[in-house]
Protein backbone atom coordinates (compact mmCIF):
# COMPACT_ATOMS: atom_id res chain seq x y z
CA UNK A 1 0.00 0.00 0.00
CA UNK A 2 2.39 2.27 1.08
CA UNK A 3 4.47 1.79 -2.62
CA UNK A 4 1.27 2.40 -4.30
CA UNK A 5 0.95 5.94 -2.63
CA UNK A 6 4.40 6.67 -3.53
CA UNK A 7 3.84 5.68 -7.24
CA UNK A 8 0.69 7.95 -7.05
CA UNK A 9 2.15 11.12 -5.65
CA UNK A 10 5.39 10.72 -7.95
CA UNK A 11 2.67 10.48 -10.91
CA UNK A 12 0.45 13.31 -9.23
CA UNK A 13 4.05 15.73 -8.85
CA UNK A 14 5.00 15.04 -12.62
CA UNK A 15 1.89 16.01 -14.01
CA UNK A 16 1.91 19.14 -11.73
CA UNK A 17 5.08 19.95 -13.06
CA UNK A 18 4.28 19.42 -16.88
CA UNK A 19 1.50 22.12 -15.97
CA UNK A 20 3.84 24.26 -14.64
CA UNK A 21 3.60 23.64 -10.64
CA UNK A 22 6.74 22.48 -8.51
CA UNK A 23 6.10 20.48 -4.82
CA UNK A 24 7.19 22.06 -1.56
CA UNK A 25 7.83 20.51 1.39
CA UNK A 26 4.36 20.42 2.07
CA UNK A 27 1.45 19.41 0.16
CA UNK A 28 1.06 22.31 -1.92
CA UNK A 29 2.40 23.11 -5.69
CA UNK A 30 4.14 26.37 -6.54
CA UNK A 31 2.97 27.94 -9.30
CA UNK A 32 4.72 28.69 -12.53
CA UNK A 33 5.43 32.50 -12.29
CA UNK A 34 6.36 32.10 -8.39
CA UNK A 35 8.70 29.45 -9.29
CA UNK A 36 10.33 31.79 -11.89
CA UNK A 37 10.38 34.53 -9.19
CA UNK A 38 12.65 31.73 -7.24
CA UNK A 39 14.72 31.13 -9.39
CA UNK A 40 16.64 34.31 -9.51
CA UNK A 41 15.58 35.43 -5.84
CA UNK A 42 16.83 32.26 -4.16
CA UNK A 43 20.28 32.97 -5.33
CA UNK A 44 19.57 37.12 -5.15
CA UNK A 45 18.10 36.81 -1.66
CA UNK A 46 18.33 33.62 -0.11
CA UNK A 47 17.21 34.56 3.42
CA UNK A 48 13.81 35.69 1.98
CA UNK A 49 12.88 32.92 0.02
CA UNK A 50 14.23 30.29 3.05
CA UNK A 51 12.01 32.44 5.32
CA UNK A 52 9.18 31.63 2.74
CA UNK A 53 9.92 28.16 2.57
CA UNK A 54 9.37 27.82 6.03
CA UNK A 55 6.13 29.84 5.87
CA UNK A 56 2.64 27.68 6.10
CA UNK A 57 2.18 30.20 2.75
CA UNK A 58 4.63 27.67 1.26
CA UNK A 59 2.63 24.16 2.06
CA UNK A 60 -0.73 24.65 2.66
CA UNK A 61 -3.29 26.19 -0.36
CA UNK A 62 -6.15 28.09 0.16
CA UNK A 63 -7.96 25.13 -0.95
CA UNK A 64 -6.95 23.30 1.87
CA UNK A 65 -6.63 25.91 4.35
CA UNK A 66 -10.51 25.83 4.33
CA UNK A 67 -11.49 22.27 4.37
CA UNK A 68 -10.06 22.70 8.07
CA UNK A 69 -12.94 23.10 11.00
CA UNK A 70 -13.80 26.09 11.17
CA UNK A 71 -12.00 26.69 14.49
CA UNK A 72 -8.89 25.59 13.34
CA UNK A 73 -8.53 28.12 9.82
CA UNK A 74 -6.13 30.67 9.76
CA UNK A 75 -8.14 32.31 6.41
CA UNK A 76 -11.58 33.56 6.78
CA UNK A 77 -13.11 33.62 2.64
CA UNK A 78 -16.19 31.83 2.38
CA UNK A 79 -14.49 30.12 -1.24
CA UNK A 80 -10.88 29.52 -2.24
CA UNK A 81 -9.73 32.72 -4.85
CA UNK A 82 -10.50 31.76 -8.06
CA UNK A 83 -7.07 30.83 -10.03
CA UNK A 84 -5.03 30.71 -6.50
CA UNK A 85 -7.16 27.17 -5.05
CA UNK A 86 -4.42 24.63 -5.25
CA UNK A 87 -1.12 26.67 -5.04
CA UNK A 88 1.17 27.88 -2.24
CA UNK A 89 0.52 31.42 -1.70
CA UNK A 90 3.88 32.49 -2.92
CA UNK A 91 5.50 35.32 -4.37
CA UNK A 92 3.48 36.07 -7.49
CA UNK A 93 0.55 35.36 -5.85
CA UNK A 94 1.30 38.20 -3.13
CA UNK A 95 3.34 40.73 -5.36
CA UNK A 96 1.32 40.56 -8.32
CA UNK A 97 -2.14 40.34 -6.91
CA UNK A 98 -4.62 43.87 -7.91
CA UNK A 99 -1.41 45.27 -9.65
CA UNK A 100 -3.42 47.81 -11.81
CA UNK A 101 -4.40 49.24 -7.63
CA UNK A 102 -0.59 49.48 -7.20
CA UNK A 103 1.04 52.60 -8.05
CA UNK A 104 4.32 50.67 -7.54
CA UNK A 105 3.56 48.29 -10.61
CA UNK A 106 6.18 47.91 -12.61
CA UNK A 107 7.41 45.70 -15.84
CA UNK A 108 9.72 43.05 -14.03
CA UNK A 109 10.55 40.19 -16.76
CA UNK A 110 8.18 40.74 -18.97
CA UNK A 111 5.63 40.67 -15.53
CA UNK A 112 3.49 43.13 -13.58
CA UNK A 113 4.90 42.74 -10.22
CA UNK A 114 4.21 45.93 -7.45
CA UNK A 115 6.61 46.39 -4.62
CA UNK A 116 4.65 46.71 -1.36
CA UNK A 117 1.90 44.17 -0.38
CA UNK A 118 -0.87 45.11 1.50
CA UNK A 119 -3.85 44.96 3.68
CA UNK A 120 -6.08 44.81 0.63
CA UNK A 121 -4.08 42.14 -1.08
CA UNK A 122 -4.27 40.16 2.26
CA UNK A 123 -7.54 40.69 2.30
CA UNK A 124 -7.76 37.82 -0.75
CA UNK A 125 -7.79 35.15 2.26
CA UNK A 126 -7.74 37.00 5.64
CA UNK A 127 -11.15 39.45 4.58
CA UNK A 128 -12.55 38.90 8.29
CA UNK A 129 -8.97 39.97 9.53
CA UNK A 130 -8.15 42.91 7.37
CA UNK A 131 -12.00 44.48 7.93
CA UNK A 132 -11.16 44.06 12.02
CA UNK A 133 -7.78 45.95 11.49
CA UNK A 134 -9.80 48.60 9.73
CA UNK A 135 -10.90 49.11 13.25
CA UNK A 136 -8.14 49.83 15.05
CA UNK A 137 -6.59 52.73 16.19
CA UNK A 138 -3.15 51.38 14.39
CA UNK A 139 -4.70 51.29 11.05
CA UNK A 140 -4.91 54.84 11.04
CA UNK A 141 -1.95 55.51 13.09
CA UNK A 142 -0.39 57.69 10.35
CA UNK A 143 -2.98 60.26 9.99
CA UNK A 144 -3.79 60.31 13.63
CA UNK A 145 -0.66 61.65 14.32
CA UNK A 146 0.04 63.85 11.17
CA UNK A 147 -2.82 65.10 10.99
CA UNK A 148 -3.59 66.26 14.05
CA UNK A 149 -1.61 69.59 14.91
CA UNK A 150 -1.44 69.30 18.36
CA UNK A 151 0.29 65.34 18.32
CA UNK A 152 2.51 66.84 15.21
CA UNK A 153 3.64 69.61 17.28
CA UNK A 154 4.82 67.34 20.19
CA UNK A 155 6.79 65.23 17.25
CA UNK A 156 8.36 68.64 16.04
CA UNK A 157 9.27 69.24 19.65
CA UNK A 158 11.08 65.59 19.56
CA UNK A 159 12.56 65.92 15.97
CA UNK A 160 13.21 69.17 15.00
CA UNK A 161 16.57 70.76 14.96
CA UNK A 162 17.64 73.20 18.07
CA UNK A 163 19.93 75.84 17.77
CA UNK A 164 21.12 78.54 20.61
CA UNK A 165 21.04 82.13 19.65
CA UNK A 166 22.92 82.78 22.51
CA UNK A 167 19.71 83.36 24.83
CA UNK A 168 17.49 80.27 24.11
CA UNK A 169 17.63 77.21 22.40
CA UNK A 170 15.05 77.31 19.93
CA UNK A 171 13.69 74.62 17.41
CA UNK A 172 14.41 75.04 13.59
CA UNK A 173 13.56 72.14 11.22
CA UNK A 174 12.96 68.62 10.86
CA UNK A 175 13.83 66.35 7.68
CA UNK A 176 11.44 63.55 6.30
CA UNK A 177 14.41 61.16 6.53
CA UNK A 178 14.48 61.81 10.59
CA UNK A 179 11.02 61.90 10.83
CA UNK A 180 10.74 58.61 9.03
CA UNK A 181 13.15 57.17 11.32
CA UNK A 182 11.37 58.50 14.60
CA UNK A 183 7.66 58.70 15.25
CA UNK A 184 6.61 57.37 12.00
CA UNK A 185 8.45 53.77 12.10
CA UNK A 186 6.01 52.84 14.10
CA UNK A 187 3.05 54.91 13.38
CA UNK A 188 3.71 54.11 8.94
CA UNK A 189 4.92 56.37 6.63
CA UNK A 190 3.02 57.33 3.11
CA UNK A 191 4.77 54.95 0.19
CA UNK A 192 5.11 57.09 -2.83
CA UNK A 193 6.30 56.40 -6.38
CA UNK A 194 8.59 59.03 -7.24
CA UNK A 195 10.41 58.06 -10.52
CA UNK A 196 12.37 55.41 -11.83
CA UNK A 197 15.58 54.72 -11.87
CA UNK A 198 17.44 52.16 -14.21
CA UNK A 199 20.12 49.57 -11.93
CA UNK A 200 22.77 47.16 -13.11
CA UNK A 201 21.82 43.62 -12.10
CA UNK A 202 23.29 40.39 -12.19
CA UNK A 203 20.81 39.92 -15.04
CA UNK A 204 21.53 42.86 -17.08
CA UNK A 205 20.20 46.36 -16.82
CA UNK A 206 16.74 46.60 -15.18
CA UNK A 207 14.35 49.66 -14.46
CA UNK A 208 12.67 50.03 -10.95
CA UNK A 209 10.60 52.13 -9.50
CA UNK A 210 11.32 54.66 -6.47
CA UNK A 211 9.95 54.83 -3.51
CA UNK A 212 9.47 57.31 -0.96
CA UNK A 213 8.81 56.36 2.51
CA UNK A 214 10.29 52.82 1.81
CA UNK A 215 11.34 50.70 3.78
CA UNK A 216 8.24 50.61 6.33
CA UNK A 217 6.46 48.44 8.22
CA UNK A 218 4.54 50.99 10.31
CA UNK A 219 1.12 49.73 12.04
CA UNK A 220 -0.62 52.53 9.93
CA UNK A 221 1.82 52.79 6.80
CA UNK A 222 -0.07 54.79 3.58
CA UNK A 223 0.11 51.76 0.87
CA UNK A 224 0.52 52.74 -2.98
CA UNK A 225 -2.87 51.43 -3.86
CA UNK A 226 -4.39 53.43 -1.08
CA UNK A 227 -5.08 50.65 1.82
CA UNK A 228 -3.69 51.74 4.66
CA UNK A 229 -1.73 49.40 7.72
CA UNK A 230 1.19 46.80 7.12
CA UNK A 231 0.21 43.38 8.20
CA UNK A 232 3.83 42.69 8.42
CA UNK A 233 4.08 44.62 11.27
CA UNK A 234 2.69 41.83 13.60
CA UNK A 235 4.06 39.13 11.14
CA UNK A 236 7.33 39.39 10.11
CA UNK A 237 7.67 38.84 5.90
CA UNK A 238 8.42 36.51 4.42
CA UNK A 239 7.43 33.84 6.79
CA UNK A 240 4.20 35.50 7.93
CA UNK A 241 4.56 33.25 11.05
CA UNK A 242 1.57 33.39 13.55
CA UNK A 243 3.95 32.08 16.48
CA UNK A 244 5.86 35.57 16.07
CA UNK A 245 3.27 37.71 16.28
CA UNK A 246 2.08 35.52 19.40
CA UNK A 247 5.04 36.43 21.51
CA UNK A 248 6.07 40.14 23.50
CA UNK A 249 9.50 40.27 21.52
CA UNK A 250 7.19 41.41 18.63
CA UNK A 251 5.51 43.90 20.38
CA UNK A 252 7.73 45.11 21.79
CA UNK A 253 9.17 47.58 18.75
CA UNK A 254 6.17 49.69 19.23
CA UNK A 255 5.56 48.81 22.68
CA UNK A 256 8.66 49.60 25.14
CA UNK A 257 8.08 53.11 26.20
CA UNK A 258 8.66 55.25 28.15
CA UNK A 259 5.51 56.47 26.47
CA UNK A 260 3.87 52.90 25.86
CA UNK A 261 6.69 50.71 27.95
CA UNK A 262 3.80 47.33 27.69
CA UNK A 263 6.69 45.02 27.13
CA UNK A 264 9.14 46.66 29.70
CA UNK A 265 6.34 46.08 32.63
CA UNK A 266 5.28 42.55 30.91
CA UNK A 267 8.98 41.69 31.86
CA UNK A 268 8.56 42.20 35.36
CA UNK A 269 5.39 41.30 35.70
CA UNK A 270 4.09 37.41 36.56
CA UNK A 271 3.16 37.02 33.29
CA UNK A 272 6.43 37.98 31.72
CA UNK A 273 8.47 36.19 35.08
CA UNK A 274 5.90 32.49 33.78
CA UNK A 275 6.81 33.58 30.03
CA UNK A 276 10.49 33.70 30.60
CA UNK A 277 10.56 30.47 32.62
CA UNK A 278 8.33 28.14 30.72
CA UNK A 279 7.81 30.18 27.49
CA UNK A 280 9.83 27.72 25.05
CA UNK A 281 7.80 24.92 25.87
CA UNK A 282 4.79 26.13 25.26
CA UNK A 283 2.81 25.84 21.61
CA UNK A 284 2.82 29.15 19.74
CA UNK A 285 1.44 27.85 16.49
CA UNK A 286 -1.42 25.78 17.54
CA UNK A 287 -5.17 27.28 15.99
CA UNK A 288 -7.43 27.29 17.98
CA UNK A 289 -5.31 28.17 21.44
CA UNK A 290 -5.77 26.39 24.00
CA UNK A 291 -5.52 27.97 27.81
CA UNK A 292 -3.84 25.69 29.96
CA UNK A 293 -2.58 23.07 27.35
CA UNK A 294 -0.54 25.38 24.49
CA UNK A 295 0.44 28.04 27.47
CA UNK A 296 0.35 28.80 30.90
CA UNK A 297 0.61 32.82 31.30
CA UNK A 298 -0.76 35.57 28.74
CA UNK A 299 1.35 37.40 26.11
CA UNK A 300 0.35 39.92 24.42
CA UNK A 301 -1.86 38.20 22.02
CA UNK A 302 -3.12 36.30 24.03
CA UNK A 303 -5.16 39.16 26.10
CA UNK A 304 -5.68 41.51 22.96
CA UNK A 305 -6.18 39.55 19.47
CA UNK A 306 -5.71 35.36 19.91
CA UNK A 307 -8.82 33.27 19.22
CA UNK A 308 -8.75 31.17 22.88
CA UNK A 309 -10.16 28.42 23.93
CA UNK A 310 -10.72 26.14 26.89
CA UNK A 311 -9.79 22.48 27.37
CA UNK A 312 -13.29 21.40 26.44
CA UNK A 313 -13.16 23.06 23.06
CA UNK A 314 -15.34 25.91 24.52
CA UNK A 315 -14.73 29.26 22.89
CA UNK A 316 -13.19 31.98 25.93
CA UNK A 317 -12.30 34.77 22.98
CA UNK A 318 -12.81 35.60 19.52
CA UNK A 319 -9.94 36.10 17.36
CA UNK A 320 -9.93 40.16 17.10
CA UNK A 321 -7.24 42.17 14.77
CA UNK A 322 -9.15 45.30 15.83
CA UNK A 323 -6.87 44.78 19.34
CA UNK A 324 -8.97 47.41 21.59
CA UNK A 325 -12.42 44.87 21.67
CA UNK A 326 -11.74 43.56 25.21
CA UNK A 327 -10.25 46.51 26.90
CA UNK A 328 -12.74 49.17 28.44
CA UNK A 329 -9.58 52.40 28.92
CA UNK A 330 -7.49 53.47 26.29
CA UNK A 331 -4.85 54.07 28.66
CA UNK A 332 -2.45 56.02 26.75
CA UNK A 333 -3.02 59.27 28.00
CA UNK A 334 -3.69 62.01 25.49
CA UNK A 335 -3.27 63.77 28.51
CA UNK A 336 -5.44 61.99 30.71
CA UNK A 337 -6.82 57.86 30.39
CA UNK A 338 -10.06 57.61 28.85
CA UNK A 339 -12.36 55.50 27.25
CA UNK A 340 -11.26 54.07 23.89
CA UNK A 341 -12.24 56.60 20.61
CA UNK A 342 -15.67 54.97 18.81
CA UNK A 343 -13.79 55.46 15.40
CA UNK A 344 -10.24 54.75 14.54
CA UNK A 345 -9.96 57.68 12.81
CA UNK A 346 -9.04 60.06 15.95
CA UNK A 347 -8.72 63.01 13.78
CA UNK A 348 -12.28 63.96 14.02
CA UNK A 349 -12.32 64.03 17.75
CA UNK A 350 -12.95 67.44 18.91
CA UNK A 351 -13.23 68.46 22.33
CA UNK A 352 -15.38 71.30 23.86
CA UNK A 353 -12.65 73.64 23.33
CA UNK A 354 -11.99 73.01 19.84
CA UNK A 355 -8.41 70.98 20.23
CA UNK A 356 -8.46 67.82 18.53
CA UNK A 357 -7.96 66.37 21.96
CA UNK A 358 -10.13 62.95 23.27
CA UNK A 359 -10.38 65.08 26.70
CA UNK A 360 -10.53 68.75 27.94
CA UNK A 361 -6.93 70.20 29.63
CA UNK A 362 -8.56 69.95 32.78
CA UNK A 363 -9.82 66.26 32.00
CA UNK A 364 -13.60 66.05 31.42
CA UNK A 365 -14.04 63.52 28.24
CA UNK A 366 -15.23 64.25 24.73
CA UNK A 367 -17.91 61.79 25.38
CA UNK A 368 -19.64 62.33 21.90
CA UNK A 369 -16.28 60.27 20.22
CA UNK A 370 -15.62 58.15 23.34
CA UNK A 371 -17.34 54.46 23.55
CA UNK A 372 -19.90 54.53 26.61
CA UNK A 373 -19.77 52.83 29.91
CA UNK A 374 -22.30 50.07 28.18
CA UNK A 375 -19.53 49.18 25.76
CA UNK A 376 -16.78 49.85 28.15
CA UNK A 377 -18.59 47.07 30.36
CA UNK A 378 -19.01 44.97 27.52
CA UNK A 379 -15.25 44.88 27.23
CA UNK A 380 -14.28 44.75 30.69
CA UNK A 381 -15.99 41.94 30.79
CA UNK A 382 -14.59 40.05 27.68
CA UNK A 383 -11.23 40.91 29.00
CA UNK A 384 -11.94 39.72 32.59
CA UNK A 385 -13.40 35.88 30.62
CA UNK A 386 -9.73 35.56 29.94
CA UNK A 387 -8.31 36.35 33.72
CA UNK A 388 -11.23 34.23 34.89
CA UNK A 389 -9.13 30.91 33.11
CA UNK A 390 -6.26 31.20 35.80
CA UNK A 391 -7.68 33.32 38.61
CA UNK A 392 -10.54 33.29 40.79
CA UNK A 393 -13.26 35.80 40.99
CA UNK A 394 -11.93 37.67 43.98
CA UNK A 395 -8.47 37.69 41.94
CA UNK A 396 -9.48 39.32 39.00
CA UNK A 397 -12.59 41.75 40.56
CA UNK A 398 -9.38 43.01 43.05
CA UNK A 399 -6.91 43.22 40.11
CA UNK A 400 -9.25 45.47 37.95
CA UNK A 401 -10.74 47.69 41.09
CA UNK A 402 -6.71 48.46 41.17
CA UNK A 403 -6.55 49.28 37.64
CA UNK A 404 -9.38 51.48 38.24
CA UNK A 405 -8.51 53.27 40.83
CA UNK A 406 -4.54 53.62 38.91
CA UNK A 407 -6.66 55.35 35.64
CA UNK A 408 -8.28 57.82 38.56
CA UNK A 409 -5.39 58.40 40.58
CA UNK A 410 -3.05 59.24 37.87
CA UNK A 411 -5.65 61.49 35.94
CA UNK A 412 -5.66 63.74 39.17
CA UNK A 413 -2.08 63.81 39.38
CA UNK A 414 -1.97 64.85 35.39
CA UNK A 415 -4.73 67.12 36.36
CA UNK A 416 -2.24 68.39 39.22
CA UNK A 417 0.13 69.07 37.09
CA UNK A 418 -1.94 70.63 34.06
CA UNK A 419 -2.93 73.42 36.76
CA UNK A 420 0.55 74.22 37.00
CA UNK A 421 1.33 74.52 33.02
CA UNK A 422 -2.27 76.65 32.62
CA UNK A 423 -0.88 79.02 35.39
CA UNK A 424 2.36 79.31 33.29
CA UNK A 425 0.53 80.56 30.47
CA UNK A 426 -1.77 82.60 32.22
CA UNK A 427 1.18 84.49 33.71
CA UNK A 428 3.23 84.49 30.47
CA UNK A 429 5.79 82.50 32.12
CA UNK A 430 5.36 80.37 29.01
CA UNK A 431 4.10 80.85 25.37
CA UNK A 432 0.50 79.29 25.49
CA UNK A 433 -1.79 78.42 22.74
CA UNK A 434 -3.15 82.07 22.94
CA UNK A 435 0.42 82.85 21.82
CA UNK A 436 0.05 80.58 18.53
CA UNK A 437 3.38 78.58 20.25
CA UNK A 438 4.18 75.33 20.33
CA UNK A 439 2.55 74.43 23.94
CA UNK A 440 5.82 71.20 24.08
CA UNK A 441 8.95 73.85 23.41
CA UNK A 442 9.46 75.15 27.38
CA UNK A 443 11.08 73.38 29.67
CA UNK A 444 8.03 73.39 32.29
CA UNK A 445 6.05 72.21 28.90
CA UNK A 446 8.31 69.33 29.01
CA UNK A 447 7.57 68.52 32.30
CA UNK A 448 3.83 68.27 32.10
CA UNK A 449 4.32 66.48 29.03
CA UNK A 450 6.35 63.94 30.65
CA UNK A 451 3.77 63.58 33.55
CA UNK A 452 1.03 62.21 31.58
CA UNK A 453 3.44 60.82 28.71
CA UNK A 454 5.45 58.87 30.48
CA UNK A 455 4.98 58.75 34.69
CA UNK A 456 0.85 58.30 34.80
CA UNK A 457 1.09 55.68 31.33
CA UNK A 458 3.76 53.60 33.21
CA UNK A 459 1.74 53.74 36.24
CA UNK A 460 -1.44 52.55 34.46
CA UNK A 461 0.49 50.03 32.35
CA UNK A 462 1.94 48.73 35.30
CA UNK A 463 -1.11 48.81 37.41
CA UNK A 464 -3.29 47.16 34.63
CA UNK A 465 -0.12 44.28 33.85
CA UNK A 466 0.91 43.88 36.85
CA UNK A 467 4.18 45.26 37.19
CA UNK A 468 4.84 46.67 40.76
CA UNK A 469 7.83 48.16 40.80
CA UNK A 470 7.72 49.36 37.59
CA UNK A 471 4.64 51.35 38.01
CA UNK A 472 6.37 53.47 41.68
CA UNK A 473 10.56 54.10 41.20
CA UNK A 474 11.00 53.19 37.02
CA UNK A 475 8.70 56.45 35.90
CA UNK A 476 5.83 55.63 37.58
CA UNK A 477 4.61 57.31 41.12
CA UNK A 478 7.45 58.60 42.27
CA UNK A 479 8.51 60.50 39.13
CA UNK A 480 4.76 61.45 38.98
CA UNK A 481 5.01 63.56 42.55
CA UNK A 482 8.48 64.71 41.97
CA UNK A 483 7.56 65.87 38.47
CA UNK A 484 4.74 67.86 39.76
CA UNK A 485 7.63 69.35 42.66
CA UNK A 486 9.83 70.63 39.81
CA UNK A 487 7.25 72.15 37.94
CA UNK A 488 6.03 74.04 41.11
CA UNK A 489 9.83 75.04 42.05
CA UNK A 490 9.92 76.00 38.27
CA UNK A 491 7.31 78.32 38.25
CA UNK A 492 8.34 79.66 41.42
CA UNK A 493 11.83 80.69 39.98
CA UNK A 494 10.13 81.68 36.65
CA UNK A 495 8.27 84.08 38.37
CA UNK A 496 10.66 85.60 40.55
CA UNK A 497 13.04 85.75 37.89
CA UNK A 498 9.98 87.94 36.08
CA UNK A 499 9.36 89.95 39.29
CA UNK A 500 13.15 91.02 39.74
CA UNK A 501 13.48 91.78 36.05
CA UNK A 502 10.35 94.28 36.53
CA UNK A 503 11.87 95.43 39.82
CA UNK A 504 15.49 96.54 38.07
CA UNK A 505 13.77 97.90 35.30
CA UNK A 506 11.88 100.37 37.47
CA UNK A 507 15.15 101.05 39.46
CA UNK A 508 16.83 102.07 36.09
CA UNK A 509 14.30 104.30 35.55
Amino acid sequence: MKKEIAVFLGTLLGVASILGFTATSGAAVISAATQACIDCHETINPGMVADWRKSLHATVSPAEAIKKPLLERRVSFKNPPPGLEATAVGCAECHTLNSDAHKDTFDHNGVKVHIVVSPRDCATCHPEEVAEYGHNIMSQAHGNLLQNPVYKSMMDAANCLQKFDGVRARLTTVDKLTEEDSCIHCHGTKVEVTGSKIRETSMGEMTFPVLSGWPSGGVGRINPDGSKGACTACHTRHAFSIEMARKPATCSECHKGPDVPAYKVYQVSKHGNLYESAGDKWNFSAVPWTVGRDFTAPTCATCHASLLVNEAGDVVAKRSHQMNDRSAWRLFGLPYAHPHPQSPDTTIIKNRAGLPLPTELTGETAAGYLIDKKEQGKRRASMQAICLQCHATSWVDGHFARLENSVETTNQMTRTATDIILAAWKKGLAKGLDKKDSIFNEAIERMWVEQWLFYANSTRFASAMGGADYGVFADGRWYMSKNIQQMADWLFFLEAAQKNEKNGRTTKK
